[in-house]
């Protein structure tokens, strides 16, 4: 099974392999970057992240990639596809380090794993699970378009964090994509 590589303006996203690791392992004992994402990990659960990552492209066909920066080849973060199960719906997640935070890499490549979700794994609705005060990824998912849809749940060991849902159709993606093309082009 070929394993799909995306390219944007300054990202290449493919999935995650054992060269990400000292990048992956520092964002996941960043204290602020994994805030709202369970806390700060230890090395050793970085790398059982990594490896669930990287295998659920062998198990599920798709999982969220690792984000390069193309001018540099530096990991940034993970973002795309991610239905584990128990996981309340289809999600495109995204999780950048704190040194590329605020660049714009989260929504340039949520754009992108949006669309390969939406055209190539054909889902019809997307989610975002994201704490009810991460006000950057509440602004990230208004940016793309999602609407909250209130509390959801996640499944062990992650149960006990507080997540709202927000979310949105495949239609109404395609019709605010369609709707961004037609400005640009006019």
């Amino acid at each position: 099974m070929t394993q799909p590589v995306l390219f944007t303006p300054r990202l290449i996203l493919r999935p995650p392999n054992g060269e990400d690791f000292e990048a992956w392992s520092a964002f996941y004992a960043d204290e602020e970057a994994m805030r709202f994402l369970g806390g700060p990990q230890s090395r050793e659960v970085a790398w059982r992240s990594l490896c669930t990552m990287a295998g659920a492209w062998s198990v599920r066909g798709y999982s969220m990639f690792s984000l390069i920066e193309r001018t540099t080849g530096r990991w940034v973060g993970r973002v795309g596809p991610w239905k584990p199960e128990g996981w309340p719906s289809t999600e495109v997640g995204w999780g950048v380090a704190r040194e590329f935070a605020g660049r714009g890499y989260a929504y340039e490549a949520a754009v992108a794993t949006i669309d390969y979700a939406v055209d190539v794994l054909g889902w019809t609705d997307i989610i975002h699970t994201i704490h009810p005060e991460n006000h950057r990824s509440i602004r990230l998912a208004e940016r793309l378009g999602s609407e909250h849809r209130g509390p959801t749940r996640l499944p062990p060991p992650v149960e006990h964090l507080a997540v709202n849902a927000w979310g949105q159709s495949h239609e109404a993606w395609r019709s605010q994509r369609q709707a961004a093309a037609l400005a640009s082009a006019g």
